[in-house]
């Protein structure tokens, strides 16, 4: 099984898409043609968390089998208490429970070890369990819920750091995951120079067009902009920057 942990992902990084909307990233990455890489059902367990960044560190479930599903299999080598272990700081937890809703994939005492590990997130299309003790322990987590059976309830889990499935979305090793009060968005791990590029601009862009539309203007060539509109736009940019020394 491979365990290698994500690269680092630099502080640079992590500061300019703590800025970007995971609304921007789907529009920049729809451009690019990519059109499925938000996760489905993962929804902030508790509505305000901070906006999170990081490398993606995949753990995968398939359907239960009785005799690999049980309380015993928690102690086995290839456990989630083993894949938390091999987890780095700063990594986010993405776990493809195949949207399993009546089995908790982690509780609070999983999610505690994650925190204290400096975990950034947990990000899943299933559900946890031990609601309160969850919220308590401060990860934040993307779910699709919560449930009080356990994991072997309903999966088994079988592997770290393997491409899986999540919410219907392709999501790799390394890849980079950013989530906020709209859901979980992937950026695939070789378009991430890219993406620091142009996140911030089409941000600036927008927030442009909305002092605009504030201003009273009309849609029609504002949103999205025309050649004039754009134009304006990079002549008011241009003017608002500092000189160079």
């Amino acid at each position: 099984m491979p365990t290698a942990a994500p690269s680092p992902l630099d502080a640079q990084a992590i500061a300019v898409l703590s800025q970007v909307t995971t609304a921007t990233l789907t529009t920049i990455l729809l451009k690019k043609g990519l059109r499925n890489v938000w996760l489905r059902g993962t929804r902030p367990l508790r509505p305000g968390q901070p906006r999170r960044v990081g490398r993606a560190f995949t753990l995968r479930f398939v359907p239960a089998r009785e005799d690999l599903a049980t309380p015993e299999s928690w102690a086995s080598p290839v456990s989630t208490r083993a894949a938390i272990e091999a987890m780095p700081a700063g990594c986010i937890a993405v776990v493809d429970a195949m949207g399993v809703a009546d089995a908790g994939i982690f509780g609070d005492i999983l999610c505690a070890r994650m925190a204290r590990r400096g975990v950034a997130a947990l990000v899943t299309d299933g559900v946890v369990r031990d609601v309160a003790g969850v919220r308590g322990t401060g990860l934040p987590v993307w779910c699709s819920g919560a449930a009080a059976p356990p994991s072997v309830a309903g999966l088994t889990f079988v592997a770290w750091q393997q491409p899986i499935g999540c919410g219907g979305v392709a999501v790799f090793p390394d890849d980079v995951l950013v989530v906020d009060d709209d859901g979980a968005v992937v950026i695939p791990a070789a378009l991430l120079d890219e993406m620091l590029v142009l996140a911030p601009e089409q941000e600036r862009l927008e927030a442009w067009i909305m002092c605009e539309v504030e201003r009273g203007a009309a849609l029609p060539g504002l949103y999205p902009p025309n050649a004039e509109h754009k134009a304006r736009y990079r002549a008011e940019t241009a003017a608002s920057q500092p000189p160079l020394p």
